[in-house]
């Protein structure tokens, strides 16, 4: 049954239609619990051995994920593991924290792992069907990159970050600070994105860095709210339509600059990041693929071919000169999905005609 606190956790994550890569037809047979942990903390210097070949045995992954970013890594994965079939199910964050609840309250385990946004490993990590693991990659990862109890670990990051276009306006111009935003040159020149996992992290930046009265303050600034994407408000900035946004993600802007457009970003100060964890579910049938799985999306290699689709890296060894100077990883703080909800009821209360 499901509890109070539950209930509540999945009404904060949503509903909606789960679009499956693979169909899974058949109750999966699971390992016992016990088993996958032996392979997920197994430490000996053999351990690249052991897993090829419980893997072999195995000669099969499943994966719960969102989109198909991941498409080019798991690629590459069954290239230097070719007995390893992978199958993917792909569908939103909240989507699959809700399936796994219900799979897993049934006793239907099919799950080996996840590569998803830590918002969405939250219920199945408070439910037991995540499981720490060890993998020697996980040195070259700082602490706050890792969940507190070793549940999952970042393997993709982009940041909500000031965009502007550098036709409309000049570099001597650009806000500096979060402070900046106050200026009222720029009353009625800002836009943002109305997307609800975009605004509520970019408003739990400002409340952790300024203050809830800051957030208030931007209230006389007339920030426009586009119900678009993320990438779309980018487009704005790229056609001009939108000056400039305190809230667009560095890896749009990036891409867009590739393509030649007149577009820039900057941090104001510390950012918030988006990310994609790498997770082992608890009675994963396939644990031994699962690890090989994680340790590759983590190693240089995959780390590298995440770069490549247009993401940074939490890797110590991979940080570069434009890489944000404060992070916040948002999804590891104890009370994340409440915070989530009063920062999304803020944004509302300033930032929309019905909270004015």
């Amino acid at each position: 049954m499901f509890t109070f606190a539950y209930r509540r956790a999945l009404v904060a994550l949503g509903t909606g239609v789960l679009i499956a890569a693979s169909v899974l037809l058949a109750p999966a047979w699971a390992q016992d619990a016990d088993k996958v942990k032996e392979v997920a903390n197994y430490h000996g210097e053999d351990r690249q051995a052991m897993l090829e070949a419980g893997a072999k045995a195995e000669g099969k992954l499943v994966i719960y994920t969102t989109g198909t970013q991941i498409d080019p890594l798991v690629a590459k994965f069954h290239e230097k593991y070719p007995f390893i079939a992978v199958e993917q199910l792909r569908a939103s964050a909240s989507d699959i924290a809700r399936r796994v609840f219900e799979e897993y309250r049934a006793g239907y385990f099919a799950v080996d792992g996840f590569e998803l946004s830590a918002y969405g490993l939250i219920v199945p990590r408070d439910n037991g069907a995540l499981l720490p693991f060890y993998s020697p990659e996980a040195a070259n990862f700082p602490d706050n990159a890792k969940e507190t109890n070793g549940n999952w670990i970042v393997v993709r990051e982009s940041y909500p970050v000031l965009g502007y276009n550098t036709k409309l306006v000049a570099e001597a111009d650009v806000p500096k600070t979060f402070d900046d935003l106050l200026d009222p040159k720029w009353k009625g020149k800002m836009a943002v994105s109305g997307s609800l996992s975009t605004t509520g992290n970019w408003i739990g930046s400002l409340v952790i860095s300024k203050g809830t009265d800051f957030v208030r303050q931007l209230k006389k600034q007339d920030i426009r709210v586009y119900e678009v994407t993320g990438r779309a408000l980018a487009n704005l900035l790229v056609s001009g339509e939108v000056a400039i946004s305190p809230n667009v993600y560095d890896s749009h802007i990036l891409a867009s600059q590739k393509a030649g457009a007149p577009v820039a970003w900057r941090a104001l100060g510390p950012v918030t990041v988006t990310d994609t964890s790498v997770a082992l579910a608890s009675r994963a049938p396939h644990p031994h693929a699962m690890m090989l799985f994680a340790d590759f999306l983590m190693s240089k290699e995959g780390q590298e071919m995440y770069k490549t689709l247009g993401y940074s890296s939490p890797r110590t060894d991979m940080q570069t000169g434009t890489s944000p100077k404060e992070k916040i990883y948002l999804s590891n703080r104890p009370n994340y999905i409440q915070e989530f909800e009063e920062w999304s009821a803020l944004f509302k209360e300033v930032f929309l005609r019905s909270g004015q």
